[in-house]
């Protein structure tokens, strides 16, 4: 099918294929640390399709997993058939633990860290980072029941107790769980500009406002 010429006889302009933010998926993920930054993403990258970003979840082996409080979520894509990706967001949850000693899934996350330009991470994905080694010299946080382990993962790292996250440029870390939403609202900021992050968040009726 041939394009129709524009009124100057040239083509119209063919769209650029999206970049794409990948969140991993993996058994026993804390659900909120992926479908938290998920919603805020999906809901800025669906409403604004011309910002050219989209998000995609992957696992392992591109099957469905169970997350640590039972949902069960599907991935688009596994390791070896996603998009190239200009974003990941490693969540965490008590399925990080093992992949501490995994040296598949460090050796997955460290060709990432090569390839990806911008690393990000909710919760303990920043102990999954430490293992790999992609936190050494730098400031990073986890979870506030984690920081202990960070520390020993590698000493090297700049453990910030009290952030909620922390941006060192290509790699930004999250606090626990909920500070995943705080982090993908400061990522679509730095992306798609102060504005387009308010828009999100006033869409997602994200105020927070505990009531204890």
């Amino acid at each position: 099918m041939t394009d129709h010429p524009t009124a100057t006889g040239a083509p119209p302009p063919v769209a650029a294929p999206p970049r794409h933010i990948g969140i991993v998926l993996f058994e026993d993920v804390e659900e909120l640390d992926a479908v938290g930054p998920w919603e805020v993403l999906a809901h800025w990258t669906r409403t604004h399709p011309e910002d050219g970003y989209a998000v995609v979840c992957l696992s392992r082996d591109g099957n469905p997993v169970t997350c640590s409080k039972g949902l069960t979520v599907a991935a688009h894509h596994s390791f070896a058939d996603a998009p190239p990706l200009e974003v990941l967001l490693h969540p965490g949850g008590r399925g990080t633990r093992p992949q501490l000693h995994d040296a598949e899934h460090l050796d997955w996350v460290r060709r990432q860290r090569v390839a990806v330009p911008l690393m990000t991470s909710v919760c303990t994905g920043a102990l999954v980072y430490a293992a790999a080694g992609l936190l050494a010299g730098r400031p990073a946080t986890t979870h506030w029941s984690s920081l202990a382990l960070l520390r020993e993962l590698d000493a090297s790292i700049d453990v910030r107790d009290d952030e909620r996250f922390v941006d060192d440029g290509d790699v930004v870390t999250s606090a626990g769980v909920s500070a995943g939403i705080d982090m993908a609202l400061h990522l679509v900021a730095r992306l798609a500009g102060s504005d387009r992050a308010r828009e999100v968040r006033r869409g997602i009726a994200y105020d927070p406002q505990p009531p204890v």
